[in-house]
């Protein structure tokens, strides 16, 4: 006996948006063999805040955990890296899961205190657990202190010979790693745990009323997303080559231009921050001259978003014209038989 009903997630449009989305992937792979050098570090930034955003999108759009302290995770998956590469002669490549393993270790704790707080107190101690892991990081003396300390020059050509080729390691890496965060979240979304991160989302206590474990997703998000931060940042420093307690645990870097881009691209919806980083680079390129009248225009246009879009430019988008980016939307579909049999 059929099912009277069958769930779709697939439509035409997402259908069209996910071949594009993988034609884009594929294109942006051979970029390397026509792209210069400066292209392909911007490439990598332009990576590594398409992931942080929607790892923070996931964490505060679907798990409602407002964070404005996801800098821990990145400066804490930097500072293994270079502790790994330096004091334990690991490669540094290898040193990047190992980095995001140390973060999911050292986030259950963290989580387990955090979650004592709700709603604005969540977020403040957040932001205190970050400054405490910048405090700690100035007084490792091994990783040069305050000041910070740069890779040696061993550990450098142990990722490849010529500054090159490690660009293009680099590139190839971070894209990868947004694909791999990215196609993750797509996975997970269409799974029943994707199903209880949308209810928690719509609705925390109906959710909880229909059987949803709220704490437990909530615990396993914190900690997936914490693992998954510290391996952007891992990545981001061993781009850059140079690490420090203020820039690896920047509160303006690694969250205020994330949650601006996840909010003007979309909160809650997966495309958002895809949007919003696109927005923010265009912006970050255009307005680059101002000097400090730069982050009064960013926060200018955050308004003028939120007061057009509350929901995001692509959430605006997809309710005017219906377009949907990737199959995650729930339909049902009545099979004939059952429709017939419905029908008075």
């Amino acid at each position: 006996m059929t099912a009277p009903f069958r769930v779709e997630h697939a439509s035409r449009s997402s259908r069209i948006g996910s071949a594009a989305l993988a034609a884009t992937v594929i294109v942006l792979a051979a970029l390397p063999a026509f792209a210069g050098r400066d292209d392909l570090r911007l490439g990598s930034e332009i990576f590594a805040y398409i992931a942080l955003a929607s790892l923070w999108n996931l964490l505060a759009g679907y798990a409602g955990l407002v964070s404005v302290g996801q800098q821990a995770y990145v400066g804490l998956g930097g500072y293994v890296l270079f502790a790994s590469a330096i004091l334990a002669g690991i490669h540094p490549l290898v040193a990047v899961p190992l980095a995001g393993l140390v973060a999911a270790a050292v986030a259950l704790p963290v989580a387990g205190l955090m979650f004592r707080l709700r709603g604005h107190y969540f977020a403040i101690g957040t932001w205190v657990v970050a400054e405490v892991f910048r405090l700690i990081a100035a007084q490792i003396s091994p990783l040069g202190g305050g000041s910070g300390i740069s890779l040696p020059a061993q550990v450098v050509l142990a990722m490849a010979p010529s500054r090159q080729l490690r660009e293009l390691e680099m590139y190839w890496l971070a894209l990868a790693l947004v694909v791999a965060v990215c196609g993750a979240m797509v996975l997970l979304l269409r799974s029943r745990y994707g199903l209880a991160l949308t209810a928690i989302r719509d609705n925390e206590l109906a959710a909880r009323s229909n059987g949803v474990n709220v704490w437990r997703i909530k615990l396993t998000i914190y900690i997936a997303t914490a693992f998954a931060t510290a391996m952007v940042g891992a990545l981001i420093f061993l781009q850059k080559l140079r690490i420090s307690p203020d820039t690896a645990f920047s509160v303006n870097d690694w969250t205020a231009f994330v949650i601006f881009i996840t909010v003007i691209g979309g909160i809650g919806r997966i495309e958002g921050p895809i949007i919003g980083t696109l927005v923010f680079f265009a912006l970050r390129r255009s307005l680059a001259d101002l000097g400090s009248l730069y982050l009064l225009m960013l926060g200018a246009v955050a308004i003028a978003v939120m007061l057009l879009a509350p929901k995001g430019i692509w959430d605006l988008l997809a309710g005017r014209f219906g377009w949907q980016l990737l199959p995650l939307e729930r339909r049902l579909r009545f099979s004939a038989d059952a429709r017939t049999t419905a029908s008075p």
